[in-house]
């Protein structure tokens, strides 16, 4: 399969702020432009929506608590549009708050007050996560279809609803077809490179995963698991 960069190597990475705090959002820009980024700012999330459209950004960094509304609700919609990595900026530091925001579709959670070093780590490493073909494609195994360009997902011709969070872990799952992905690996590529500690999460998803895509979940024929090390997909 080949691969190309998210963004052209090049070119200055384009980097969206939607925070509606001016102090933090000059930091975080401030942050971002000494290492070369080109920064855009929003300070509510309807302007957020627009600055997505208008300026394609490479990266999210995203704010929950904006005045017009909560940036929870802002996640399905920017995912909607784009495929973008999202980076949650939150003072909420409840597991629940970060769990949720993970499944509303943000691809990594920091928790303010912030160092700037590891959001400039996290940014990067959403910067170097690959965009395969696959992303165009449709996808068959069993009795499922996976639609990636349009991001729908059917069973015997039955639409079924997976969260941003279960989407990408199949994405992942598939674009790595019979290769064994380790627990560590899925961790980064799912949650981010601060999440690699929680693979209940992992778990949780995979289990999901089999209940809504296999005939027997139980008894799972694509989403396999290698016993102390991770989990395979194969056709």
């Amino acid at each position: 399969m080949n691969y190309e960069l998210a963004a052209d190597i090049n070119s200055p990475a384009r980097i969206l702020v939607i925070e509606d705090d001016i102090n933090m959002r000059r930091i975080i820009r401030i942050a971002l432009e000494v290492q070369g980024y080109r920064v855009s700012q929003a300070a509510t999330a309807s302007d957020g929506l627009k600055q997505a459209e208008l300026t394609k950004p490479d990266v999210i960094v995203l704010d929950l608590g904006l005045p017009d509304f909560d940036g929870m609700d802002l996640l399905p919609e920017l995912h909607s549009k784009s495929a973008v990595p999202v980076i949650v900026l939150s003072g909420r530091s409840l597991p629940s708050d970060k769990i949720a925001a993970l499944d509303a579709g943000s691809d990594d959670y920091m928790i303010k007050p912030f160092d700037s070093g590891e959001l400039l780590a996290r940014v990067r490493a959403r910067l170097r996560r690959p965009i395969p073909e696959i992303e165009e494609a449709v996808v068959k195994f069993g009795e499922v279809c996976v639609d990636f360009a349009r991001r729908i997902v059917t069973r015997k011709g039955e639409k079924v609803n997976l969260t941003p969070t279960e989407f990408r872990l199949l994405r992942v799952l598939l674009r790595n077809a019979d290769k064994m992905l380790s627990k560590r690996q899925l961790m980064i590529e799912v949650w981010g490179p601060g999440n690699t500690d929680n693979s209940h999460y992992l778990r949780t998803y995979i289990v999901r995963l089999r209940t809504k895509l296999e005939q027997i979940p139980v008894q799972p024929q694509h989403i396999l698991t290698e016993t102390g090390m991770g989990y395979r997909f194969v056709f």
